[in-house]
């Protein structure tokens, strides 16, 4: 019978028979890999990655990561590349073919139809002495000992390794164009990830109220104006320049200590020095702020100039938590 303990200790030796195959990478790490990097980031063209099986899953990740990451990229099949697709293929660009034998059926048909082209082509192969290995300009050496897999038949370690082979390409590329979070933002943005890089505060106050007493505006009328704009709050302005800002919970904690408010202003209970941003702002950077200091509302300014308020409730709207 498997037990609890049988079905974590069977994880955790494939977890470390991975690991292992991929630490072992570091020492195929050559002067084929930096000559490939070099080719890719000099080229005009695009990147192909082609590959047949559990490796074509591979090449189409691969792709997804390039194209995200500066690197424009297509996926092509093996398979379907001898029946009409090497269309694709342009005079200058690169390919990398995926293989862990190398000596494929498919391989050894489709190596000298992209060589008759003249493009430069980079192996992926865990077989540094098969057809694909000898046939290629660069060769990546992927080799595992064995796969995780019991019977060492299913791709696991292999596939693994040339996953990780790919993603070492991307981010040397990534760090030779200087690829920065703006450059990231560009090809991502839909979702929470790509509002996360490019809203900002100005984005969400377009349309907003902009809630504003004057230092002298009686207490009663400092509630009512919260009520009215339903944010929670309101500024306190003076000669056009924000000297404070007045939250629901401060007006409860008002109430809790006197008996009357006929009295009181605005300027007696606001506090002073408020949290501000810029409209410029990134909304994930705002985000951090009103969490840092426990708060739920920012007061947007501009040099100096009251451009509205932002409440937590906007960001959470936007999805980007």
């Amino acid at each position: 019978m498997i037990t609890k303990e049988n079905i974590l200790a069977i994880a955790k030796k494939t977890i470390l028979s991975e690991s292992e195959a991929i630490t072992k990478l570091i020492d195929f790490l050559d002067e084929n890999f930096y000559e490939a990097t070099q080719r890719i980031y000099e080229t005009k063209g695009r990147l192909i990655v082609t590959g047949i099986g559990k490796s074509a899953i591979i090449a189409q990740k691969m792709v997804a990561t390039f194209n995200s990451t500066g690197t424009p990229s297509m996926f092509l099949h093996a398979s379907e590349a001898i029946h009409g697709d090497l269309g694709m293929i342009q005079s200058e660009d690169i390919i990398i073919c995926i293989s862990k034998s190398g000596n494929s059926p498919e391989i050894k048909v489709l190596v000298p139809l992209l060589k008759r082209f003249g493009n430069t082509l980079i192996a992926i192969t865990g077989n540094i002495t098969s057809f694909l290995a000898k046939g290629s300009d660069y060769v990546l050496n992927t080799t595992v000992d064995m796969e995780a897999c019991p019977i060492n038949l299913a791709p696991t370690n292999s596939t693994t390794a040339q996953l990780v082979m790919g993603d070492a390409l991307a981010v040397c590329l990534m760090e030779m164009r200087d690829f920065k979070p703006e450059d990231f933002a560009v090809y991502h943005p839909g979702g929470a990830l790509g509002k996360k890089l490019l809203l900002r505060v100005k984005d969400m106050i377009e349309h907003s109220l902009k809630p504003m007493v004057a230092p002298e505006t009686s207490v009663k009328k400092v509630i009512f104006e919260i009520s009215e704009k339903r944010l929670g709050v309101t500024a306190v302005i003076e000669n056009d320049k924000i000297i404070g800002i007045i939250t629901d919970g401060d007006i409860r904690r008002m109430l809790n200590d006197r008996d009357t408010i006929a009295d009181l202003t605005a300027r007696d209970i606001m506090t002073k020095n408020p949290k501000l941003v810029s409209s410029d702002t990134m909304a994930v950077e705002a985000l951090n702020i009103l969490e840092d200091f426990s708060i739920t509302q920012l007061i947007v300014s501009d040099n100096g100039t009251y451009r509205g308020v932002l409440h937590l409730h906007d960001i959470l709207k936007e999805g980007i938590v």
